[in-house]
């Protein structure tokens, strides 16, 4: 039976007359990592926030290991990592003296485990806060959400600003944080990132979630690109009746949501020079949802 780690029920915020969130409802279990996505204005930063404290939600539940969790919880928010999508830090502090700083909140020892993520992330802790590049920041913040080994693992716009060797890097540390039964909330705009680390997805869209389930579900439920080329293109149009997506020719690229069956059996009297059907991609299901 699959253990819920942090579960949220009909979240609402406003901002006086403005939507932060409408209702948003969803759960995370153990282990698991749910990309939560969406376009800007969406509500993904408003919910986040809301979960570790730093506003007061307007109404709904929020719980954590079964437990109705509120700003004021410290206990709990021991257990919270949380990597911001713009990373704020102390500029006169150097990155060394920022991570003695941040150890001395804990009661226990998190020496090895920075040592491990300063080798990995290779950071240099001589460099003062003020003189570092954006993606040099977001490798100090990954620290600092990761420093204490949380349970749950909350990420806005994690990669912005890392290059590409240190995404790959950082991925991998999510997926061993995965291994270890870390509970993550991965927030993105970068759609290939969510499509290859995620279990579930939500799309959130104002102030709701209009679509969740298992990233292998919403591939293999939704529709499929069925590219034909023919010189019988105009009747198969007719015979299929499927939404067109691309045209030119005797080529069209159609929006299929028939089996395999079906599509064949409608397909067999027509002489076709080339066919290709086409997973989709989360970029796809992205607009789809929202144009």
């Amino acid at each position: 039976m699959n253990e819920c780690v942090l579960e949220i029920k009909h979240l609402k915020k406003y901002y006086g007359n403005i939507r932060g969130v409408e209702d948003v409802s969803l759960k995370i279990n153990k282990g698991e990592i749910y990309g939560f996505i969406g376009p800007n204005g969406a509500g993904k930063s408003t919910t986040i926030r809301t979960i570790i404290g730093l506003i007061n939600k307007t109404d709904g539940k929020i719980y954590i290991n079964g437990k109705e969790h509120n700003k004021d919880d410290i206990e709990t928010k021991k257990i919270i990592g949380y990597l911001p999508s713009e990373i704020n830090l102390y500029d006169d502090m150097s990155v060394k003296e920022l991570f003695d700083y941040h150890e001395s909140f804990y009661k226990f020892d998190t020496s090895k485990r920075r040592k491990e993520l300063v080798k990995l992330l290779k950071i240099q802790e001589n460099k003062k806060i003020e003189d570092l590049s954006l993606g040099n920041l977001k490798k100090v913040g990954i620290v600092l959400a990761l420093i204490h080994n949380p349970k749950i693992l909350i990420l806005d716009e994690p990669t912005s600003g890392l290059d590409p060797l240190m995404q790959s890097i950082f991925h991998k540390l999510l997926l061993e944080e995965k291994k270890k039964g870390t509970t993550i909330l991965y927030s993105s705009h970068v759609l290939s990132e969510v499509s290859n680390l995620c279990d579930k997805i939500g799309f959130i869209k104002d102030g709701k979630i209009i679509k969740e389930d298992l990233i292998e579900n919403i591939k293999k439920n939704n529709y499929t690109y069925l590219t034909i080329r023919s010189n019988d293109i105009k009747k198969i149009k007719k015979e299929l009746n499927l939404e067109i997506k691309e045209e030119k020719e005797e080529k069209v690229k159609f929006i299929n949501n028939m089996d395999c069956n079906t599509l064949i059996n409608k397909l067999s009297k027509y002489n076709i020079d080339s066919l290709l059907i086409e997973e989709i991609t989360l970029e796809d299901l992205f607009e789809k949802y929202y144009r």
